[in-house]
Formats: C-alpha cells, structure tokens, sequence
C-alpha cells in the first residue's frame, strides 16, 4: 500500500526507494524495493554463473546426466487469476517439463511458464515442480526469476508485520473502565474496515489494498470507503449515516476527544468517508449509493484483498432518485464541513456545497431509494421513510450554513412527516431522535425540539424493555448498537439539553456503557477490557495470512479465537434474557459493523469529558 515498505538487508544497508545503497553493498546480492500493492522494484543482480547465484525460490532436488528436478516456491502480494513467470539461465537449457502449467522457450537461456487457470490470494503460495534438460557440462543455475514482473527471486515479497498485530492503544488507567482506551480501538476498527489504496498511516497491518477496480464497471474510480460489517459490500445509506454521526461526536464532544488524543484518528474516519462520498458524486444529482451486490458478497468468505467476485455499481439519479440516501449524505457533508472548516477550508467548502445539491435532490426528487437501489431493499430498506432524513440534513446545513431558510425547510419536514411522534431509537434507519436534539440547539426558540427530545429519553427511562442485567432492548438485531446510540443522544442532552435533567441523563447512558464495556462480567468489544469476543462475524480477521485455509470453510468453522483481533469493533449483543454467545456465525448477536461504532464512538468521547 502506498508509504507502506517491504525492506531487504543488503551487505548492511536497508533498501528502500528514498535509498541509494554504496556499490560495495550491492555485489552478488539482490536488492528490490517494492511498495506493497504496486509492482514497483529495483533489481541489481551481479550474475556469477555460480550455485550461490541460484535463486531463493529455487530448490534443486534431484540430478543426473543432462538433467535436474528442482521446486518453485514464491509468495504474493497481490491476487491474481493468472500467472507469468520468467526464469532465467546463466547457461543454455534444452528443455523443461511442467506439471502445472505449461510453458515455452523464448531463448537458449530464458523460459516462460504460465498458467491462466489459477487464483492465488495476496500472501498465497506458488508451488510446483518442473525438470530441466540440458547438453552442457555444467548445470545451468536460474539466476533470476519474476513472477506477473514481480522479481521474486529472493523467494517472493514476505509478509514484514509481526503476529499477533500488537495493540497500539495503551491502558490509561481510567476508571471504571478505561473510555479513552476504547475510543483509541474504535478508530482501529475503523481502519480495519477500509477499502481501497491503504495510506501510510495504516496501523492495522494485517489489511492490505482491496477492491482496487471498485466503479470499473461504470467508469468512475469508486474505490474508498468502508465495508460495511462483516461482509464486503460498501453500503452507501448505512456509511452516510456513520459519517455523520462520527463528525456529530467530534464536533460537540471535542474536548472528550482531545483529552484522549484521539482527534486527529477521528477526523482521518470521516475524511475516509467523505472522501469516498465525493467520488461517488459523479455528476449533479448522481450519486453511487452502492458498490458490491448483497447475494453474491455473503456468498464469499474470505479477506477483501483477495475478492473476485462481481462487484456492481448501483446509483440514484434523476430518473431514479433516492431521497433517504440523498439526504443522509448531504447530512455527513454538512457535519463533516463543520469538522474541517479551520484546518482545511476549502475541502469544508467542496462538502457543504455538495450537501446543498444532494438535499436539493432529495427534498425536489422524492423516492425511498431502495426503488432504485434494488438489491439495498434486502439489507438497508429504510422503513422510516425519507422524512427524518429530509429534516436532519436541513438542520445540519443550518449549523452550517446559518441559513435560516434550512430552519424553515426542517419546520416543513417536521410537520409533513409528523416526525414529532413515535420515536424509539436512533439509528442507521430512524434519525427522528437525532432531529430532536440537532433541533433543540440550532433552534432553541422552537420548543417542539426540546420537548421531543425530553420525551424520548423519559421513554427509554420509563417505558423501553430492558434485558433483565439492565440494558436498554430497543431491537433484537445489535442490540448493543442501539443502547450505544440512545446513550449518545442522552449524553448530548445532558451537555446541550435541560440541565435540570443533566445528571439523570448521565448516570443512565453511563450504566448503558458500563454494560456494554463489562458490567455483566465480560466485554461486548473486541480486544478490550474482560472476556472480549474472541470470534466476531467478520470475514477478514477470520482469515491467515497466508490465507490459504480461509476459503475451504476452516475460518468460519474453526472453536479458535480469530486469527487476527478486531480491536475495538462493538459486536451486537445479546438477546433480551442478557445472553450471549461468542460465535462465529451468529450474526445477529455476534456481528460487527462501522455503523454500531459511530454514536459509540461519541459517547465514550463524552464520558471521558465528565471523567
């Protein structure tokens, strides 16, 4: 991935492409630079005709008069289909046998062998076995070797992290449980979720570049963005959502943020995002909603960098519009300008007159989106409507923007969607609970807002199912998810809110945290605090590097813990009675997803204000 190196010792000196190595360092070694992801290389090779010259990838086995068996071994960086390999002689060979794949001879001492019928994923083994004929009296050596023009004759790139992937988020001390930790995980997750080109601030290594042809089908560059939980598909609707709520924390709880040194992590999560959003803005009122097709993605189970399925592109546009989806984003663009406004003003400017445009095309050009993004139906139909979303982003653009005909537009809404009534959570679908609030600060002298807000959390408090330990039950499908959202909400109202009701709205979002984090004697977060979920529903950590025993069902299957640690990811839950089982296929209880960590995210960043 881009900024992210493969070094090789040489005579003493550490290779990389910002290195000029002395001459002496070079004699009779190989040296290549390679930038993970791209074969990019430089190969100085000093030919002695000698054994010691022989490549690494190439054990000699048998000899015998004219003739010797030798194996190929290489490992890959990159998934492919197909193979070219091109070995090298320092002398004349007459001929070769292959028993997988075949071959030809481009020259006395150059030889191809090929194979169109293969996939090898990234870090995956090639292996075989080939015998060489030859006239002259000497043994003819391979001295060099490429594999798709990936010099591998050092025995092929080699994964460099070390395993298990250490934690970079140290323990603070926090009590009764470390908040700052867990929201430094969180951001982990977050990174462990992208998709696309990996920058060089990556600190997840076990994540490689994936889905690098995302749009192809269309002709736009589509790749960025996140996967959406455990699966690989990039869920536009969901992924707004998570943008916005992300940048809500960010903005209204930033000293909890910067106490825990965690600022600069969150705004790289939202930037992730929108920076996906405005690619996937193609032209005025087109925007790409979704990219990978449901069906055919959870029929997959393996990492993303070694996926070959179809993966369509799926728009809104004029002639099929998409009011949820259209304004859920236009929302993300008009939080996220308030986020970078100061540092990078005229990114901030690019959003917020892209928010403008996309709720233009939601509030004029009506539709549920799932109509027109068929295959969201089955995964992310929102249910609520497009109302809640047509009012939230009118208020974040009047944060925005200080306009207040965006006050007027969300009135509107309002009274349209009668979105004063029947709010019980606060999620990916419902933003009628976050309308509340948002209203409540941008249009303190409108008492509907205020009153709404006060009534729904009197709601959680005295009306919601709880589970018999003390969670808030507002859903059976990840059900810690919603208590973290409903806590979000009641901590900004005890900041933003009636103080009157401040400390009530404290104590009771804390409970929900603390139940979460390991008040019922185990953690719900992966990698963090007591018991952790050892086996999330998530495909790519479940899988080896090399990843060789994770198609053939051992990943999904396997009692073990998976192989790499999903730090900080928020499984969903337990089911009303408070139990719970760490297991891999339960994806109702057991699942992660980017959306359950973004109010989460912000209401640890509150708690630790108030700690």
């Amino acid at each position: 991935m881009v900024g992210r190196w493969v070094e090789y010792i040489s005579g003493g000196c550490v290779v990389s492409l910002a290195t000029v190595c002395p001459a002496t360092a070079m004699t009779g070694v190989l040296t290549k630079t390679l930038l993970l992801g791209v074969a990019t290389l430089a190969l100085l090779h000093t030919v002695k005709g000698a054994e010691e010259d022989r490549c690494a990838c190439i054990t000699l086995k048998n000899e015998w008069d004219g003739n010797y068996d030798a194996d190929f071994t290489a490992s890959t960086l990159d998934p492919f289909h197909s193979y070219e390999i091109i070995l090298t002689f320092d002398q004349p060979v007459d001929s070769l046998d292959v028993w997988q794949g075949s071959y030809e001879k481009i020259d006395d001492t150059h030889i191809r062998i090929y194979d169109d019928d293969i996939a090898v994923g990234t870090g995956g083994i090639v292996d075989f076995s080939f015998q060489v004929h030859f006239s002259g009296t000497e043994r003819p050596e391979i001295i060099g070797a490429t594999m798709n023009d990936v010099d591998v004759c050092d025995g092929g790139p080699r994964w460099t992290t070390l395993f298990p992937f250490t934690n970079p988020c140290g323990e603070t001390g926090m009590k009764p449980y470390d908040y700052s930790q867990a929201l430094c995980m969180s951001f982990l997750f977050y990174e462990a979720q992208r998709s696309g080109h990996l920058p060089d601030t990556q600190r997840v290594t076990w994540r490689w570049d994936s889905a690098l042809d995302d749009g192809s089908d269309v002709g736009h560059d589509l790749t960025g963005g996140y996967y959406d939980a455990g699966d690989h598909v990039k869920f536009g609707f969901p992924m707004s959502y998570t943008a916005t709520v992300l940048a809500w924390g960010l903005i209204d709880f930033a000293d909890g943020y910067e106490a825990a040194g965690q600022t600069a992590y969150g705004k790289e999560a939202v930037k992730w995002a929108t920076d996906y959003f405005l690619k996937a803005y193609t032209s005025h009122w087109e925007f790409y909603g979704q990219v990978g097709e449901g069906g055919i993605d959870h029929g997959y189970w393996g990492r993303p960098e070694d996926m070959y399925m179809s993966r369509p592109s799926a728009k809104i546009d004029e002639q099929a519009p998409g009011s949820e989806l259209a304004g859920e984003t236009a929302a993300a663009f008009a939080a996220a300008s308030i986020l970078f406004e100061k540092e990078d003003p005229s990114y901030a400017s690019t959003m917020l007159e892209t928010a403008k445009e996309l709720y233009d095309f939601a509030d004029q050009k009506r539709e549920n989106y799932h109509n027109s993004i068929t295959d969201a139906a089955a995964f992310y139909r929102s249910w609520s409507g497009y109302g809640d979303e047509l009012a939230w982003a009118a208020l974040w653009l009047n944060r925005a923007t200080g306009d207040a005909a965006y006050l007027t537009k969300a009135q509107e809404h309002w009274d349209e969607f009668n979105l004063g009534e029947d709010a019980v959570q606060f999620a990916w679908d419902d933003k009628k609970a976050g309308v509340y609030a948002l209203g409540s600060l941008v249009d303190p002298d409108n008492t509907q807002y205020e009153t709404a807000l006060k009534a729904f959390l009197h709601y959680l408090k005295t009306e919601a199912q709880y589970t018999p330990k003390g969670l808030v039950f507002l859903d059976t499908w990840g059900s810690n998810r919603h208590a973290a959202n409903v806590a979000f909400i009641s901590l900004w109202a005890a900041k933003y809110g009636d103080q009157a009701d401040a400390q009530a709205n404290i104590e009771w979002a804390e409970g929900q945290m603390n139940y979460i984090l390991g008040d019922v004697g185990h953690s719900f977060v992966v990698g963090f605090g007591v018991d952790p979920p050892q086996r999330p529903h998530h495909r790519s950590s479940s899988c080896p590097i090399p990843p060789d025993s994770c198609t053939d069902g051992w990943a999904q299957s396997q009692p073990g813990p998976d192989p790499h640690v999903l730090y900080g990811a928020l499984v969903g839950g337990p089911a009303q009675d408070d139990s719970y089982t760490d297991d891999r296929m339960d994806y109702t209880h057991n699942e992660v997803a980017c959306d359950y960590n973004a109010a989460y995210s912000g209401a640890l960043a509150a708690l630790i204000e108030i700690n």
